[in-house]
């Protein structure tokens, strides 16, 4: 019989709970465009409609490892998101505003 992953996560020690919800976090704040997108519950098709574009254009950026800041900026949008850039060192993060639309 299956057990509820509550009753699972119980039984964990609180150090191992705290190390999953840490691994957990990073994985949700670390996503490639497609898993946003289906996070997002959107089909490339509906981007498409949004972004008055070809679904194929979809797929091919979001296989992409290098496109324009303007391209990336419109699909965030399109998924009610903003995109910032941020810029991170170890004296504490920058974010970089010479993209943003003016």
């Amino acid at each position: 019989m299956a057990k509820s992953f509550n009753i699972l996560k119980n039984k964990m020690s609180k150090s191992a709970q705290k190390e999953a919800n840490l691994l957990t976090e990073k994985m949700i704040s670390d996503m490639p465009l497609q898993e946003l997108r289906q996070a997002k519950n959107m089909s490339q098709e509906r981007l498409a409609e949004i972004l008055d574009t070809k679904q194929s254009n979809i797929s091919r950026i979001e296989k992409r490892t290098d496109m324009y800041i303007s391209t990336l900026r419109s699909y965030i949008q399109a998924m009610g998101g903003e995109l910032q850039i941020t810029a991170h060192f170890p004296e504490g993060n920058i974010n970089i505003n010479q993209f943003q639309e003016i």
